[in-house]
């Protein structure tokens, strides 16, 4: 059953076990900059739609900047400090080492937004609004963006080494991931599908095309020519074979025919598993996929926003004011 975002007291207020969550979020609007940098959201789309255009990739890039970000002490664009004399930074915990990037592009939105309206937009603010237009831009769902989240002061190496679920996660390690950050498990599944679009390196699924038995025996065959067994870490290859350029539920059709590249995405469909159902019912129905994930989405932008005077609205996202 779909979630649907008009319920907006459902990203409200919501206890899981000891933890509230989005308790700030209600403090978010979609006008926050209206009159403030009433061109921040067309500066915003206008720069994301031209990155995506030169690379198709950027768009998943920029939309897993934004989930790696809110993973880690929520939306607060603590992703993007480099490294300082006082802590060590997120860029290269191991999730993120080799792997996030798009730091170029925000940058360069960063850049245009301070030219029109110095001191205004976040770039937690920019991350979450990158994240909706670079699915849009790929075909894929949009949803209202809430605004006036502020920029944290500092970063974590070590929460974002233990936050970040790890492809290698069986469906349990994955279930207990999200639902730390307050997710159904429904959610979990939804929120995977973003694994529609974007590519990972050989070093990362080498074990599942070569060691696994629940893998199509065309599909492990096809990988391996560009994923040798002891060579080529680097190595990309699209998470989505069929259509990596688009972001459509081709994803979770390849988990039905035991076609997903990371162990942590076929274990939303194995023998017994009991996200099964969530997998098929997404993978026949792209609207259900694309309702439940916009909604999933509003609910990630809203993890512990810094807000009111809380943070700081960076000049340049890479470092402290």
């Amino acid at each position: 059953m779909a979630i649907h975002s008009s319920n907006n007291n459902y990203f409200y207020i919501m206890f899981t076990s000891s933890l509230l969550f989005g308790i700030c979020s209600s403090q978010l609007t979609s006008n926050f900059y209206d009159s403030t940098c009433p061109k921040a959201l067309s500066i915003i789309k206008s720069a994301v739609a031209s990155a995506v255009a030169k690379e198709h990739r950027m768009g998943a890039s920029l939309l897993r900047l934004h989930f790696h970000d809110c993973f880690v002490n929520g939306c607060d664009a603590s992703i993007l400090l480099d490294d300082t004399s006082t802590f060590t930074g997120e860029k290269t915990a191991a999730p993120n080492l080799n792997s996030v990037r798009g730091f170029d592009v925000i940058d360069n939105i960063k850049s245009q937004l301070e030219s029109a309206c110095p001191g205004i937009v976040s770039c937690a603010d920019i991350l979450a609004i990158a994240a909706r237009d670079s699915v849009v831009s790929l075909g894929g769902p949009s949803w209202n963006v809430g605004l006036g989240r502020r920029d944290s002061t500092s970063a974590s190496k070590d929460a974002a080494t233990k936050d970040i679920p790890s492809p290698l996660l069986d469906l349990s390690g994955l279930i207990t991931a999200f639902s730390n950050k307050g997710f159904t498990t429904q959610e979990m599944v939804v929120l995977s599908g973003a694994h529609t679009t974007g590519q990972a390196r050989c070093q990362i699924f080498r074990g599942r095309i070569y060691n696994e038995t629940n893998i199509d025996t065309n599909f492990a065959t096809s990988m391996k020519s560009n994923c040798p067994s002891s060579d080529g870490d680097s190595n990309l290859t699209a998470l989505d074979v069929t259509t990596n350029v688009l972001f459509d539920n081709a994803y979770f059709k390849n988990l039905v025919n035991n076609k997903g590249l990371l162990h942590s995405d076929q274990q939303l469909f194995i023998s017994g598993g009991s996200t099964n159902s969530l997998v098929t019912n997404y993978s026949n129905s792209y609207s259900a996929f694309f309702a439940d994930f916009a909604s999933a989405m509003v609910k990630m932008g809203n993890l512990s926003p810094l807000t009111g005077t809380t943070g700081q609205i960076r000049a340049n996202c890479t470092k402290v004011n």
